[in-house]
């Protein structure tokens, strides 16, 4: 084990077991559980997909999530120091995911602030009978790439935008008990009733039979398609806020005699509980819009932004009590963007309060205010839709997958995981041996495919028709910035460095 220091025994700690879940399931459920895993089951199977998520969750999420538990909860610290306990080698690996967190917090603070903002125009109805032309013309004011980069501010996305950062920034500025577990305490079951009432909802609506039986209807041979593989481990990787700094930090701050696999256990059944509830009420809510338009559920079945801004105000346009139905979904949209984000932003405050040792008040001034006028910079304007697009896209797999792979490399190699795994069964209900060692091994292949298809796929054929300069600029160049980051942020001294240093073996 890791010696004590000044930090470790003074760091914030969660007030127990139950406040750690609710924040931890609160960070793994956002946007991607509402808008991706649903389309993903669709595309993939339908109920067949079902096999290939249950092996995903089992051998990768769940002991991925265990392992950055043990990382946090061993090293009691944000990823960079907890990194760099376990190995002064590895300490760029934290750095990495730090500057991960940076990236998806400019843009996912403009996606809650859309979301807050549909659910005001849920009850005015302000996208009309053409929801898609409103949300690009009227809403973004979304200007031609073809044409260059404009920086025109949006005045309905700025003003969003600045609010949701703000809140966000109070909360963490508040601390760990009185923000981020208070927090988590009253969105999380906010959210699941809300959500509950929506499916509920969806369940009654005409044509929701349709819509559940386009989702669950198996399409057996697609598990012979080594894609729909990947696709499982791709969601399960993504949803379940692993590999980028999250669940260490998170971790870090449970007590020393905590539950970590019981805990895990409970956040990664959790996790996909609600992706299931999520694919039951979108479904059943397509189900409803393909029947009102004499049309059949693939045309109109969409993922992401799609499912989000453009058929759900079709569907709200249409169904009865069409606005409690938008308040519903925009309002679980919105409280579930704000969870996840708020654990974005506290990796990158956690670990600059470690390096810099300073009060959590003043690091986060010194973190989300700059943060929020880089974001408000690059997604409060016309160009925000395709800039958000392409970060999306590069941060997941040349950002997340890309740290995820090297640093588990790494690990493996260093012959430490049995190291971990002994933290893990200390205090643990679960115990872990060589399977999990086995899934660890496994998985990091697995990533290895994932990310050198994906690179390849890329370079052939460039990113939804973007021009090659705006994909090298905001795209490849800044996967690439995140490393060359990583590695300087790395070479800095720690204030106070000698409380830091731990030595090999203990």
């Amino acid at each position: 084990m890791a010696t004590k220091t000044t930090t470790a025994n003074n760091r914030e700690t969660f007030a127990g077991r139950k406040a750690f879940i609710l924040a931890a399931i609160g960070s793994a459920v956002g946007l991607g559980n509402i808008w991706r895993f649903p389309y993903t089951t669709y595309e993939n199977g339908g109920g067949a997909f079902i096999i290939p998520y249950l092996v995903a969750l089992l051998t990768a999420g769940i002991p991925l999530l265990f392992l950055d538990y043990a990382i946090g909860h061993r090293h009691r610290a944000g990823a960079p120091l907890s990194y760099r306990r376990f190995s002064p080698q590895f300490e760029i690996f934290g750095w990495w995911q730090v500057l991960v967190n940076v990236i998806i917090g400019l843009y996912y603070a403009v996606v809650l602030g859309w979301a807050a903002s549909y659910t005001y125009f849920s009850f005015s109805g302000a996208w009309g009978d053409k929801p898609i032309e409103f949300f690009i013309d009227e809403f973004l004011k979304m200007g031609d790439i073809a044409n260059g980069v404009s920086f025109d501010f949006v005045g309905m996305v700025v003003g969003p935008l600045i609010a949701v950062w703000l809140i966000a920034l109070i909360v963490l500025a508040l601390g760990v008990q009185k923000g981020i577990s208070k927090s988590a305490n009253i969105l999380m079951p906010v959210l699941v009733v809300m959500f509950m009432i929506l499916v509920v909802s969806a369940l009654f609506l005409p044509g929701a039979s349709k819509g559940l039986d386009a989702l669950f209807t198996p399409d057996w041979s697609k598990l012979s398609d080594s894609s729909v593989w990947i696709a499982a481990y791709g969601q399960i990787f993504f949803s379940l806020s692993i590999c980028f700094g999250i669940m260490i930090t998170y971790s870090s701050y449970l007590k020393r005699d905590s539950d970590l696999t019981g805990s895990g256990l409970v956040v990664g059944f959790a996790n996909s509980s609600f992706e299931v509830l999520a694919g039951i009420g979108v479904f059943a809510a397509l189900g409803f819009m393909a029947t009102a338009a004499g049309q059949e559920v693939s045309e109109v079945a969409k993922g992401g932004i799609g499912l989000a801004f453009f058929a759900f105000p079709t569907i709200i346009n249409n169904a009865p009590f069409g606005e409690v139905l938008g308040f519903l979904f925009f309002g679980s949209l919105t409280f579930a963007a704000l969870t996840s984000f708020i654990s974005v932003i506290e990796v990158i405050i956690s670990a600059v309060q470690d390096k810099l040792r300073m009060n959590r008040a003043k690091v986060t001034f010194i973190v989300g205010v700059p943060m929020m006028i880089v974001s408000v910079f690059l997604f409060g304007t016309t160009t925000g839709l395709p800039m958000l697009d392409v970060f999306d896209k590069f941060v997941n797999y040349f950002g997340i997958v890309a740290v995820a792979f090297f640093s588990l490399v790494v690990i493996v190699a260093s012959e430490k995981l049995g190291v971990l795994g002994d933290h893990l069964n200390q205090t643990s209900s679960f115990k872990v041996g060589f399977i999990w060692r086995l899934c660890i091994v496994v998985t990091t292949g697995i990533l290895a495919f994932m990310l050198f298809s994906e690179i390849n796929k890329v370079f052939k054929e460039g990113y939804e028709g973007y021009p090659s300069w705006f994909v090298n600029i905001f795209g490849w160049g800044m996967a690439l910035s995140l490393v060359i980051g990583a590695f300087l942020l790395s070479r800095m001294k720690w204030k106070n460095q000698g409380h830091f240093e731990v030595k090999e073996g203990q």
